[in-house]
């Protein structure tokens, strides 16, 4: 079956002598690996179309038999470059395409939690949004698609106590807003040293609870660093 669909680029890494492995948040069919023949020669237009965060349309002949798709014809549908002038957006960034990765499962699709990623990386690439609020909006927005929408007034799940997410002076009011998913109305109270502590505890806490693995990405050390300034 021939497929077409806008794709984003979660990770690459090579493959042989001039292969790659990619794997790429795909909005028909979820996640997905691919080999791309060839990428890494010097005749090959391939190898930029699949560095992370790049925002693609990709066509391949889906197998459902093969671990590896194949691909045919690839073209960029979008440049998010600004995003790669701005410390606090470029890690950001590749943090959420790490708990993409890490928190789907392969060939399951989640067209609204593909949308999602495509309007928060847009929103860090335009620098439009406070970059925390644009973070703990895609957290919100994982947790939501794969059927764990947090409860606030819920501090308990067996065998984790929950940080206490209304702990601090808007850190509920926060959340509450931010799980309305509704990019373009983040909310707009002042975030305190307490709420960014409160907020980031409370949504990591259960993305590890519910994700096998999660606490497991490296680059989240850096991420939570940043968060708390």
């Amino acid at each position: 079956m021939i497929i077409n669909t806008p794709a984003i680029v979660l990770k690459s890494f090579p493959y042989g002598e001039t292969s790659l492995i990619t794997r790429c948040f795909t909005k028909e069919k979820g996640k997905v690996s691919f080999i791309v023949r060839g990428a890494r020669s010097k005749k090959s237009s391939k190898f930029s179309h699949f560095q992370p965060m790049s925002y693609i349309d990709i066509i391949y002949n889906h197998k459902s038999k093969n671990e590896l798709q194949t691909v045919s014809k690839v073209n960029f549908r979008e440049f998010w470059s600004k995003i790669l002038e701005d410390l606090r957006s470029i890690t950001f960034s590749m943090t959420i395409l790490d708990m993409t990765e890490k928190a789907l499962s392969l060939e399951d699709p989640f067209p609204n939690l593909f949308d999602t990623l495509k309007d928060v990386l847009r929103c860090f690439n335009i620098q439009k949004g406070d970059p925390n609020l644009l973070f703990w909006f895609y957290e919100c927005a994982l947790l939501t698609n794969l059927g764990f929408r947090p409860t606030l007034e819920k501090t308990e799940a067996p065998g984790l106590i929950i940080p206490d997410p209304n702990k601090g002076p808007n850190s509920g009011t926060i959340l509450s807003s931010l799980l309305s998913g509704n990019i373009s109305k983040l909310p707009n109270e002042i975030v305190t040293p307490k709420d960014r502590s409160i907020i980031s505890d409370y949504l990591w806490s259960l993305l590890c609870y519910h994700c096998e693995g999660m606490e497991k990405i490296k680059s989240m050390d850096t991420t939570r660093k940043i968060l708390s300034i």
